[in-house]
């Protein structure tokens, strides 16, 4: 006879010393583009969805059968379909898709006011304190919030309890879809040894091939180096993965930001190699992104530039500024200068730029007493908005904006 949770029902039962201590938790919604899409089109549930854009666009989200065939995020569309062609593809609602994440967001928060967003669907909350409000552990609480979402949303999430946000993350993409994994403080050391590299957040494939490169293939390697030797060898990286690699993490849960980054990016139908077709696109660009800081009243203090050149390979630039900035003429002025830089004769068939280090607007754009053109760039900028305000967003542009341009395919989500 199989045992059953006496509170929820569920036969599946978590065992685990630490598990009414812990209370930092990672909520990730399952594939969730593509289980919004399957929820609104029950004849798609047993089909591999791919979400993206067209011949030229990339895959989004795929679903868990798409997955089983070999289709990943992130990979373009034509290779998705060469190893999965039965898979139905279906462009992106994104209006869809947020206010659904919104609706899960809103939930999360009635657990917690401690709730960190990291994407559209995904976050950190902290149940500290929250037992008497919900009469139970932080891990029944959560328990029950994933039967609340898969009932009232009709999508799955997947949960991380665990004694730091690192650990958390970690657990939460154990056992993906509808997991529910632990990993306490006296374990994390042991359970981490055993894991690769790649595992540590940053630690990407250039990140990877370097350490290997250096016979550091598992995390235990890591643990057997010390801290200042690892500094020495990868700079601010190297104190990372010390810390992590021993389960360290004492960040903690923000929840006064609802985004890590604010951006704006576009795939071409063609590839575009000049500074007179990209750069108004950049123009354009920044601007969408300073609205949306302006009407989020939050600023960023490091503009990012992304490109992506013909045969797939990513290029991202960051430049810090010494204040925060929500000014669509800083964003451009600095991404160009970074753009410049990369024009080689490089075909890139994706352009885009943002800003991170997101902060409140109260300190950002101070006047500029070295440049005085950015001060009356910055003013006629101001100005403009309020005009826009009054008549309407296009009501006035820059002549820039208008410069000779490739066709492009429609934005792709920020």
């Amino acid at each position: 006879m199989v045992k059953r949770c006496s509170s929820c029902g569920s036969p599946r039962l978590i065992q685990h010393k630490e598990l009414y201590d812990l209370s930092l938790a990672h909520i990730d919604c399952d594939a969730f583009y593509a289980s919004v899409e399957k929820r609104d089109n029950p004849e798609l549930e047993n089909k591999p969805v791919l979400i993206g854009g067209g011949k030229r666009g990339v895959v989004s989200t795929c679903c868990y059968v798409a997955r089983i065939n070999g289709v990943r995020s992130a990979m373009p569309m034509f290779k998705a379909l060469e190893a999965c062609p039965h898979a139905v593809v279906i462009k992106p609602r994104m209006d869809v898709y947020s206010q659904v994440g919104k609706q899960v967001r809103e939930m999360m928060r009635s657990l917690t006011p401690s709730v960190e967003p990291l994407s559209i669907d995904e976050a950190f909350l902290d149940l500290s304190g929250t037992e008497r409000l919900h009469g139970n552990p932080p891990a029944l609480t959560l328990a029950k919030f994933v039967q609340r979402v898969q009932k009232e949303v009709g999508i799955s999430i997947s949960v991380g309890l665990a004694a730091n946000k690192f650990l958390a993350k970690v657990a939460s993409d154990f056992e993906k879809p509808k997991g529910f994994s632990v990993i306490g403080a006296e374990e994390a050391y042991g359970f981490l040894a055993e894991q690769p590299v790649s595992l540590i957040w940053g630690v990407g494939k250039a990140m990877q091939t370097k350490l290997h490169s250096d016979n550091i293939k598992m995390i235990s390697d890591l643990q057997k180096i010390e801290e200042v030797d690892l500094i020495r060898a990868y700079g601010s990286m190297g104190l990372r993965l010390s810390r992590l690699s021993k389960g360290q993490d004492h960040r903690k849960v923000e929840s006064r930001g609802s985004a890590k980054s604010v951006s704006s990016e576009t795939t071409f139908n063609t590839d575009i190699s000049s500074a007179e077709e990209l750069i108004p696109i950049l123009r354009n660009q920044a601007e969408r992104v300073s609205e949306r800081l302006k009407k989020s009243h939050i600023a960023g203090q490091t503009v990012v530039l992304k490109l992506k050149t013909s045969d797939f390979k990513g290029r991202t630039r960051n430049t810090p500024l010494p204040d925060p900035t929500q000014l669509a003429d800083k964003m451009f002025q600095v991404g160009r200068t970074m753009l410049e830089k990369e024009l080689d004769g490089t075909r890139f068939r994706l352009l885009g730029i943002g800003v991170s280090d997101l902060q409140s607007d109260e300190t950002a754009d101070p006047g500029d007493l070295i440049d005085e053109g950015a001060t009356k760039r910055a003013a006629v900028e101001r100005a403009m908005d309020k005009v826009r305000d009054k008549f309407g967003g296009k009501s006035v542009e820059l002549g820039l904006t208008f410069g000779k341009r490739k066709p492009l395919s429609p934005p792709e989500p920020d």
